[in-house]
């Protein structure tokens, strides 16, 4: 086991440990620069999923906005709520601009990564989708990188479909436990069992969970902050002041500086929004949509909701509060939040945390679980080998739940996590000319007036594409 642990402790110091953020933050650059700052283009197409007049007609398919909600419960998790507070202790105020910085960089990546996942997505029934990083590297990059879309799978099987999954169970049922004493075991049981209704009814019932719980959650959680910063208006210019001056070091009270502000605040977006790590794409692809651009906006919208709104919410939450002090030990993490919205609103607003953190890792379990079916599908076609793994799964989640040390059984996640996005990375930049033709495509019918541009395969016609995910008749009468 020790030499295990040494294995993959090697694989994250190479990857998270020295290089891969400064490549996310450098390529989250690189995109928005040679796309022409394709976020900031397109920002307010973004809110169009929100209405039920961009979604498609097909009852039985997952419209845009079934997509944004699953990926936005994935995407949204304990890190918002714990990640943040860890983040400001270590990197103090300024580390909340930082997370803002990667996210309007983010924000380009997750476009074009999942402009590609709907691009090279396949049809999986007369409705049904599935796509993502393994696929558009099989078909856009040719046979001779399958293995690379081995790996990959392989990578997103074992961190998102199995690691992960035992975090948020974890994280479930200590919170639970903390709050109102019930015992890990009874809840493990009754989260393993909504799982299980949820999960064995595939992506669609995926999403329409998701349709309910991460509504609640993301304005339950949105409303308290907004209360916070009510009860608090005054302070907020002094909160900006302290975020900016801390994020370039012009505040000596924030121990760590500028370096301290930058590291934790750009390794906390990343970690949040997962833009360029490859998952979000998995889900991207799901989606019926008229053009590949449309779910690559909504995707990027997702990135702007996880960082800018919720990881801001919880920031505020803490600067507003009396709890945190800067260079101060002993509280940090879900305590701080913790400890921060009872200064605001009382003892009581600890459990509307646990309620909130409850329903940030049910969202996440359901689209890690997604994710492994998918990464699954990627390695093999085998039924059983899927009803297998979600039998897995949900003996992991009630592991990772009953048991407090058991999630670090699941050292190799964080690691595996870094070489998928590594694979993901570098079929990006080989395949980023192929991403910004479908891009220009959409633009260019824009520029002529169509409001609602129409992805046509016949002008793709050097492209590996699925002809019946890309059946134009049917928005012929729309």
């Amino acid at each position: 086991m020790e030499q295990l642990e040494t294995f993959f402790g090697v694989i994250n110091d190479l990857t998270w440990g020295w290089a891969l953020i400064p490549i996310l933050v450098v390529f989250g650059i690189f995109m928005t620069l040679m796309s022409g700052f394709i976020q900031i283009q397109f920002f307010k197409r973004m809110f169009r999923v929100l209405s039920n007049d961009n979604q498609n007609q097909d009852p039985n398919a997952l419209s845009a906005r079934a997509a944004l909600l699953v990926s936005v419960g994935g995407r949204v998790g304990g890190g918002n709520i714990a990640g943040v507070a860890v983040a400001i202790t270590l990197g103090g105020p300024g580390a909340v601009f930082w997370m803002w910085a990667i996210a309007l960089a983010g924000m380009a990546t997750s476009l074009i990564e999942c402009t590609l996942a709907q691009t090279y997505k396949q049809s999986d029934g007369e409705s049904a989708f599935r796509g993502g990083p393994a696929d558009y590297i099989r078909r856009g990059l040719g046979a001779r990188y399958n293995w690379i879309a081995v790996i990959y799978a392989i990578c997103l099987l074992a961190s998102f479909g199995l690691g992960f999954n035992a975090f948020q169970g974890n994280t479930v049922a200590g919170a639970v436990q903390e709050s109102f004493g019930i015992n890990r075991m009874y809840t493990g049981i009754a989260l393993v069992a909504v799982t299980a209704f949820v999960v064995f009814g595939g992506i669609k019932r995926i999403a329409k969970a998701a349709d309910v719980v991460v509504p609640v959650m993301a304005v339950g959680y949105i409303g308290l902050a907004i209360l916070a910063i009510i009860l608090n208006i005054g302070e907020i210019p002094r909160v900006f002041s302290d975020i900016i001056n801390s994020a370039f070091g012009l505040n000596e009270a924030f121990a760590g500086g500028m370096g301290a502000a930058i590291a934790n605040g750009l390794r906390r977006g990343l970690f949040s929004n997962e833009a360029g790590l490859g998952s979000a794409p998995n889900v991207a692809a799901t989606a019926l949509v008229r053009h590949p651009v449309s779910q690559g906006i909504t995707q990027s919208f997702s990135v702007f909701i996880d960082t800018m709104i919720i990881c801001t919410c919880t920031a505020f939450v803490i600067l507003l509060g009396d709890v945190y002090v800067p260079g101060a030990e002993g509280v940090d993490g879900v305590v701080l939040t913790q400890q921060s919205l009872a200064s605001h609103f009382g003892v009581w607003s600890k459990y509307a945390l646990t309620l909130a953190i409850l329903l940030f890792a049910f969202s996440s379990i359901i689209y890690n679980t997604y994710l492994g079916e998918n990464a699954m599908a990627a390695i093999t076609k085998s039924k059983e080998a899927l009803i297998g793994l979600r039998v897995a799964i949900l003996g992991i989640v009630l592991l990772g739940a009953v048991a407090p040390d058991a999630t670090s059984v699941f050292f190799f996640s964080d690691p595996m996590m870094g070489i998928l996005a590594v694979v993901n990375l570098v079929a990006l930049m080989m395949l980023f000319p192929t991403a910004m033709r479908v891009v220009d495509d959409f633009r260019k019918q824009l520029k002529a007036g169509i409001e609602r541009p129409v992805f046509n395969p016949d002008d793709f016609q050097d492209l590996n594409l699925d002809r019946k995910a890309w059946n134009t008749d049917r928005w012929q009468n729309d």
